[in-house]
């Protein structure tokens, strides 16, 4: 059974479609067939941070007509199947945002888990989104103009017929994390699905066009990302040993093995 989910936020800048991306590519790793869309048609980012800004072939494509949906699939990380959204003006001016419905009737039948990265904000855009997805997660910052931004996104999505899931809280002081649980959840009337905390290894990550959850796996944001993807898959949360620590063991076994014996 396919599961439809809208990543939304209030307003840009919440680090939205990292967190689409990693979800995505999480999701993936767990063997699930997964799809990724850029439904942000006006300010696309996904093509950006996974280096697929050269695709020759967008969801802009398709929404004007001139391709099909198989002609904009691209392979991502861990097998994550990614649509990304051109980033030209005059691609963005030509795609029809009421295509979106058809797309996603053509994409389903394909996967078991599709996340739509949403516009940020309120616009005619980034109705459609919230209102086809099984459910609407919403990433939060925390502070004030973006929680009453999520509300007012929280507010559209059951006016339009959605429904929200919850809200990820982005870029949280530990220290903090559970007075923000609490606040958040009596703020905006949903559950926090999860706290990510505040990392550096996330700019890193997006500066290699390289997920985080496998750029550094062992971060704080990876293992919170890892949290929220179980939970989304039906699937006990387990930490994934570290990349790099697991080939720093396999050089010092190496070296051991093949260490050369002294002269006599």
């Amino acid at each position: 059974m396919v599961k439809v989910y809208t990543i939304a936020s209030g307003k840009g800048g919440t680090g939205k479609t990292v967190v689409s991306v990693n979800l995505g590519t999480l999701l993936a790793s767990f063997g699930k067939e997964t799809y990724l869309m850029d439904a942000d048609i006006g300010m696309a980012n996904i093509g950006l941070v996974l280096g697929l800004q050269d695709a020759p072939v967008t969801l802009h494509e398709v929404l004007a007509g001139k391709a099909t949906i198989g002609d904009a699939i691209y392979e991502g990380p861990a097998g994550l199947k990614v649509i990304p959204s051109g980033i030209s003006l005059s691609g963005f001016q030509q795609a029809d945002p009421e295509r979106i419905r058809d797309v996603l009737s053509e994409i389903v039948r394909r996967c078991e888990f599709l996340l739509i990265d949403a516009p940020a904000g309120i616009s005619r855009d980034g109705i459609v989104p919230l209102a086809v997805a099984d459910e609407v997660i919403l990433v939060v910052n925390p502070e004030l103009s973006s929680i009453v931004d999520a509300l007012k996104t929280r507010i559209l999505t059951e006016v339009v017929g959605g429904h929200v899931r919850g809200a990820i809280i982005n870029r949280v002081d530990p220290e903090k994390a559970d007075v923000i649980t609490r606040k958040m959840e009596k703020v905006l009337g949903v559950k926090v699905l999860g706290i990510i905390p505040e990392d550096p290894n996330i700019r890193r990550s997006t500066s290699s066009k390289v997920p985080i959850v496998i750029k550094y796996p062992a971060s704080p944001a990876s293992k919170a990302i890892r949290r929220i993807a179980s939970d989304m898959a039906g699937i006990s949360y387990t930490e994934e040993e570290p990349v790099v620590a697991k080939e720093k063991f396999i050089d010092r076994f190496t070296k051991a093995l093949f260490k050369k014996k002294p002269k006599a």
